[in-house]
């Protein structure tokens, strides 16, 4: 048996393939098929069997994609009531892929028919956890509905405790999520590998000899999730089409110039200093780049539906709208190119100010307010003295309780604050970028909440 990972690290996520060396089983596959379809023909392999551990929360699937395209079983649980054709299975139901065979656990907890899947070779162990059982934690309990929350984490408790007991001490584990993930939950760890009995010794979940008290802590410690979760679930129920990845053709100056003149959203994807120093006035900041967050926030923080224009270079374009398809918005217009001017000749530019906390220190007058936009758990931790709390996800709506004057904005690392600033100054607010780290305010002499210092 062998096991191959693929990552979507903007969305927190692994799929998995697994196979014998002639026939494989593909694990929660994200919508963009082709990355896992890659795997299988570099390991020389057919995908005979595709499963989903769950109804995701968080993107949209390519199980139904993927199984239709290789005329594989796509296993399904049999109480999700999808309205596609699927291989049912239910719980403790064994199939055979090649030489592995594939047991299903039911794992109730981050969805009422959450599946688990143990693949066995006859020497090895793999357990498939979805958003059950993570490294050094579990999947968040309260995105079916506030009413079942406490239910659900209490499935939780118990499912993760069986699926430690069915599968071997040595089997190693691979959950979807867990790897930054919003459906995580608690002190979910980065780990890169882990087995059932490491977890066994470290996850909280399985260490609490308190049912109670863990379903309490567990609830104690879930915070808000992107809006955009409430529009997977039905997606992945009725059965995604495919993903349509290729560039649009880019729009003509006039056009973008009467997008942004009608207060369309007009996405600018290069740097935040980029943006910062010179924009199309009207458009908003959501840099793209390795490792950002761009996917979670512009789903997060954008009203959903509405028309959306990417403008920046085609390689980041490119790259997306293949992340963008994950999550269900489709098909994005696009300005290839990287300098304003040329894009919309008869449309304004603007800039704002960004600077360091040092900046902060010289520049800030009486009046000023510092608005942190990060999340609310964030900024009870600590908080800059004085600052005023509106978080990202919420500013759109929140707008009216922005107090007037210089607004000076920041985050935990600079990008949140960038989103923001822009969105302010497309909404006629002064704006000044603080992007620098939060942890180096108080080294930088910013005064910090007594209460939070």
């Amino acid at each position: 048996m062998e096991v191959i990972v693929i990552e979507t690290p903007q969305l927190g996520d692994r799929s998995y393939l697994v196979h014998d060396g002639s026939v494989a089983l593909a694990v929660d596959p994200q919508r963009d098929t082709d990355r896992i379809e890659a795997a299988a023909r570099d390991a020389g392999v057919a995908i005979t069997h595709v499963a989903e551990t769950h109804l995701h929360n968080d993107y949209i699937t390519g199980g139904l994609i993927l199984a239709r395209a290789h005329g594989a079983s796509y296993l399904v649980n049999a109480a999700d009531p999808v309205a596609f054709e699927r291989t049912p299975i239910t719980d403790g139901q064994t199939v055979r892929v090649g030489s592995l065979t594939v047991k299903a656990v039911a794992t109730p907890g981050h969805t009422h028919t959450h599946m688990s899947f143990i693949v066995d070779d006859g020497e090895k162990q793999a357990v498939f956890s979805g958003g059950s059982l993570l490294y050094g934690s579990v999947g968040r309990t309260d995105l079916v509905a506030a009413a079942d929350t406490v239910g659900l984490t209490h499935d939780q408790y118990a499912s993760v405790r069986r699926l430690a007991a069915e599968a071997g001490h040595d089997a190693a584990l691979f959950p979807t999520h867990g790897f930054g993930s919003f459906c995580s939950s608690g002190p979910a760890a980065r780990a890169r590998s882990s087995t059932i009995g490491e977890q066994l010794a470290a996850n909280h979940a399985l260490t609490d000899p308190d049912e109670d008290h863990f379903v309490r802590q567990l609830i104690a410690n879930l915070t808000d999730h992107p809006s955009y979760y409430a529009h997977m679930s039905p997606a992945n129920l009725s059965g995604p089409a495919p993903a349509e990845l290729a560039v649009p053709e880019s729009l003509d100056a006039a056009e973008l110039t009467r997008r942004l003149d009608d207060g369309e959203w007009v996405v600018d994807l290069r740097r935040r200093v980029a943006f910062a120093n010179s924009h199309l006035k009207g458009s908003v900041s959501f840099e793209y780049g390795s490792g950002s967050s761009f996917t979670t926030y512009l789903g997060w923080v954008l009203p959903w539906g509405e028309p959306l224009t990417l403008v920046g270079s085609r390689e980041d374009i490119e790259s997306a709208v293949r992340d963008l398809s994950r999550i269900g918005i489709e098909s994005p217009d696009a300005a290839v190119g990287t300098e304003p001017h040329a894009l919309a000749p008869q449309a304004g530019l603007a800039s704002y100010p960004r600077v360091g906390w040092d900046g902060v220190l010289t520049g800030r007058a009486p009046g000023d307010t510092v608005l942190d936009v990060r999340k609310a758990d964030e900024f009870t931790a600590a908080r800059v003295l004085g600052a005023v709390n509106v978080p990202l996800h919420e500013l759109l709506l929140r707008l009216g309780d922005v107090p007037a004057g210089k607004l000076w904005v920041h985050c935990a690392t600079g990008y949140r604050a960038g989103i923001a600033a822009s969105l302010l100054q497309r909404a006629g607010r002064d704006v000044v970028h603080i992007d620098a780290r939060f942890a180096e305010a108080a080294p930088a002499g910013i005064a910090l909440d007594a209460a939070a210092a």
